[in-house]
């Protein structure tokens, strides 16, 4: 077994720096902005009050109110500024505050945002980056606590990525406001404040290309954001038994790298696919049957999902931890599918 850390190694002195989550997020937003004057951030409360999770904390006195701009709560209006500004040349930052309010403009992300330039024959980009708050475990109940990624993902035209560590916040960020096209940045609540090696210069990671977060042989887990670190324990807890899994984390889910999944798969044998959203209609299913056509000769056993239950997010703590999936999940399922190979 090997974790891979490259990306993760210590500066030349030895040193390592590290930065929560959220402020990882706020410094590649900064030096975003730094490195081109043409972002802006829009959204309700991220100038005057920093958002409501504080991701936008100080950029108001550094960018001024021309760059940091409070918005009416209407995220209608919100998102149809940002496809304009974008189309006209802009590369504005929208924030949703929480992702299940995508719903209220999805007009405006899925036939405006993702379809401009298809529509214009590619006369127009639209460099629209938008940030929002997923997930659950904050007992912020059914309204404030979904993981709609398969909806967006569903989307021709839309990019999505899902960082799971403060590393991944950063860089995702950066490359997908440095994107020509729309992509919207799913940053998961419970992380926040988890703290991880984060470099002071600025950096992109590429869009599209999987991480392998762990190597093994025995199973290939392929993890959805905050799932990543879910899966990075359950590999702990199996090593002592001798069981060594191998973790994939996609970091973006549309563009989707399968190639990296298909050539773990072909080496272990055997898949599991994890998320926190509904395992009805999820990632997980297109992911396992992608697997399927292209490594099935390879499969001892057949893919296996672990998702949410087919339900709204329960209010209830102890209702919530049972509905999100987590380390002794995914532990029982590698170890279902090394009983049945």
């Amino acid at each position: 077994m090997t974790i891979l850390a490259q990306e993760q190694a210590a500066a030349p002195d030895g040193t390592v720096r590290k930065l929560t989550y959220v402020k990882a997020f706020n410094e590649g937003l900064a030096q975003a902005m730094r490195e081109d004057e043409n972002v802006f951030v829009a959204g309700e409360d991220v100038a005057g009050y920093g958002g409501v999770f504080r991701m936008f904390d100080n950029l108001l006195d550094e960018f001024g109110p021309r760059r940091m701009i409070d918005t009416p709560i209407s995220e209608a209006a919100l998102v149809g500024l940002g496809v304009g500004a974008a189309a006209r040349g802009l590369r504005p930052v929208v924030d949703l505050m929480f992702m299940d309010f995508i719903g209220v403009c999805l007009d405006q992300i899925v036939n405006q945002a993702a379809k401009m330039k298809y529509m214009f024959g590619g006369a127009v980009s639209v460099p629209l980056t938008i940030t929002t708050a997923s997930g659950a475990g904050l007992g912020a109940a059914a309204q404030h606590s979904q993981s709609l990624e398969a909806w967006l993902a569903h989307v021709p035209g839309l990019k999505v990525v899902m960082p799971c560590d403060a590393y991944t916040a950063k860089g995702l960020t950066v490359s997908a406001i440095r994107d020509d096209n729309p992509v919207v940045v799913m940053l998961n609540k419970v992380l926040l404040g988890s703290t991880g090696h984060v470099p002071e210069e600025i950096y992109g990671i590429p869009l599209g290309r999987a991480h392998t977060a762990r190597e093994g042989c025995d199973v290939t887990v392929i993890a959805l954001g905050r799932m990543v670190g879910e899966a990075l324990a359950a590999a702990d807890e199996l090593a002592a038994e001798g069981v060594e899994i191998e973790v994939i984390d996609p970091r973006t889910v549309q563009p989707l790298d399968t190639e990296t999944m298909f050539a773990s798969v072909r080496r272990t044998n055997r898949a599991l696919v994890v998320h926190e959203a509904v395992t009805f209609g999820g990632l997980g299913a297109e992911i396992a049957a992608q697997i399927q056509d292209a490594a099935f000769d390879h499969l001892d056993a057949p893919v296996l999902r672990i998702g949410a239950p087919f339900s709204p997010v329960p209010f209830s703590p102890v209702l919530e931890k049972a509905y999100v999936p987590d380390r002794a999940r995914i532990v029982q399922g590698c170890r279902r599918l090394l009983e049945r190979a």
